[in-house]
């Protein structure tokens, strides 16, 4: 299998000229509707960000018993 390969990539290139086209990346990260981030509305991104608070602070509560710094 790679016994010749090196001569086998100087004797035909890579890509073709006439297969390299430009082709633009479509934007389907933007919805173009303002106040969405990610696509996501308000109440969303409230909830997410609730949620992540939620679990930084049972994280962070855990760790402060685990070290015991913390004692109910």
């Amino acid at each position: 299998m790679f016994d010749d390969l090196r001569n086998e990539a100087a004797a035909k290139p890579f890509l073709d000229e006439e297969e390299a086209q430009y082709q633009p990346a479509a934007a389907t990260y933007s919805s173009g509707k303002p106040g969405r981030f990610l696509g996501m509305t308000s109440l969303q991104r409230f909830i997410l960000a609730f949620l992540l608070m939620l679990a930084v602070c049972v994280i962070g509560a855990l760790a402060l018993f685990v070290t015991g710094r913390f004692v109910i």
